[in-house]
């Protein structure tokens, strides 16, 4: 290979025998571009653009650039550079700028031009468009990927990097919420979006949509995707409460990434933000204090007289429903296996039909609460309480949850004038997170709704599988996410199915 000085002297022959000189063409583009010799040394199986694009040797963030032989990153690509030492050492010519998109071929520096590179760039930074993104939910084509599998955009397994699978299954739920998909997949919604300066939490934004353009895109080199960038932002926003090495809870972290996001894109009390207007209901709150117990009866009698002590009511709104399990019996079967208890959903709904009564204790009051819902969102989430937390250790509730699939109805909780002006009460599951074992060292896994075929798949870190729509209602559901039907479309094609 010759240096760029030295090849603008030489002289070739072409076709016709006509000397003609290498270097630039009239409009300034090096006549090397498009007819770089080192195409086919490039190899698509090693490269994973999933990963923080820092470069290998300096670990800096700036000016990094993917070797697309080997697949690893360096900084630079001038003289000394650490990409154009790794290009003379290897003899790996062919380097994509990770921030341009650009392609280069070192050490000779030439910028390359060539459209068979388009699904590298793809790979990189897939794009939709609004035609695409509006046919999602109308088609279930399997596509293949360039490792041979074949899979389907959306139903893609994420890498558990050490004990992150608690963030995977809440990250997959919201990627397969269709206006909160689609919002994520067009970064125009939230480019233009001002943050104040020095603050980090428009990162989980941005990478949040990365995440959700990798595991819907149409052409990967292969069929799974790893959270590690969006992870990473979540670690630096949360100010390490969650973490990549150490097992966290699915439902803390829900709650503390929707408030985040909501927060990140704008949103406040008063202003919306696609988060909100997906996922925010709103109920009344009855409240009513109670005398501590240890006091006699009068004494009792006559606080409950008192102004303090009458209920009060009030307004609130919610992003997600927590549901409450029975006590779990603590016998034994004639066999001394404990006995699973199970209860239906509609009995633990009761909690919000403004009539039950539960007791909240805090460290110096009693107070009596009953709860109804007011507005139902388009999406509701319920997420069940399994766990409870004493001074020494967390208990797990093991009790099975049976629910319909489809068709549940949330009227009979709604305010009589909710009751009037909430048109659509009826709702279908769309995901469904399970949580298996012990409290503290289980494992997380979640059953979606492919919209594009109507089909249940089971997703565990990089394992996809189909699964029968009525086995789903024998797990240990932690979190469920519910789509309302909007319309009488939507209520024929349910009754069919």
């Amino acid at each position: 290979m010759v240096s760029l000085k030295r090849e603008r002297d030489i002289e070739v022959e072409d076709d016709d025998d006509v000397p003609v000189k290498i270097g630039r063409s009239q409009d300034g583009e090096d006549r090397r571009s498009r007819h770089c010799p080192y195409l086919d040394t490039i190899n698509r199986s090693v490269l994973d653009f999933d990963f923080e694009k820092l470069c290998s040797i300096s670990l800096s963030h700036i000016n990094v650039y993917a070797c697309l032989i080997c697949g690893k990153y360096f900084q630079g690509r001038g003289l000394k550079s650490h990409a154009y030492t790794h290009s003379v050492q290897f003899t790996h010519h062919v380097f994509l700028n990770l921030h341009t998109l650009k392609f280069y071929c070192l050490p000779d520096n030439y910028e390359i031009i060539d459209s068979s590179l388009e699904d590298i760039t793809y790979v990189l930074k897939p794009t939709f468009t609004r035609q695409h993104i509006a046919n999602l939910d109308k088609q279930g084509k399997l596509y293949r990927a360039y490792d041979g599998t074949t899979y389907l955009p959306g139903i893609v397994g994420l890498n558990n990097i050490k004990a992150n699978d608690y963030a995977n299954v809440v990250l997959q739920a919201l990627s397969n919420v269709p206006p909160l998909r689609n919002y994520f997949l067009e970064e125009e919604n939230y480019r233009g979006i001002r943050r104040p300066p020095g603050d980090i939490m428009f990162l989980l934004v941005q990478r949040f949509g990365e995440l959700m353009r990798k595991l819907w895109n149409p052409r990967n080199f292969k069929a799974h995707v790893s959270p590690h960038e969006m992870l990473q932002a979540v670690v630096l926003c949360s100010k390490k409460n969650f973490q990549i090495t150490k097992q966290g809870d699915a439902v803390e972290f829900l709650s503390w990434f929707l408030n985040a996001l909501h927060g990140a894109l704008g949103g406040t009390k008063k202003k919306p933000s696609c988060i909100t207007k997906v996922f925010q209901g709103s109920m009344r709150i009855f409240s009513k204090k109670l005398p501590h117990p240890d006091l006699p009866a009068e004494e009792k009698e006559a606080l409950l007289l008192k102004e303090e002590y009458q209920e009060e009511m009030s307004e609130s709104t919610f992003l997600y429903l927590t549901l409450d399990l029975p006590t779990a019996p603590l016998y034994k079967d004639e066999k001394e296996q404990l006995i699973i208890p199970q209860v239906p959903l509609f009995n633990i709904l009761g909690k919000f039909n403004g009539i039950t009564e539960k007791e909240y204790k805090t460290y110096k009051e009693n107070f009596l609460k009953r709860f109804q819902l007011t507005r139902l969102p388009p999406y509701l989430i319920f997420c069940i309480k399994r766990f409870t937390k004493n001074n020494f250790f967390v208990e797990k509730n093991p009790t099975i949850v049976n629910f319909p699939i489809t068709n549940v109805d949330l009227r009979e909780y709604l305010t009589e004038e909710a009751q009037v002006t909430e048109k659509h009460t009826t709702y279908d599951l769309v995901a469904n997170v399970v949580h298996d074992g012990k409290p503290s060292e289980g494992a997380y896994r979640i059953h979606v709704l492919h919209h594009g075929t109507g089909k249940w798949y089971e997703l565990q870190d990089l394992q996809v599988t189909d699964i029968l729509p009525q086995m789903i209602t024998l797990s240990e559901a932690y979190i469920q996410v519910w789509k309302r039907r909007e319309s009488e479309e939507d209520e024929e094609n349910h009754t069919g199915a």
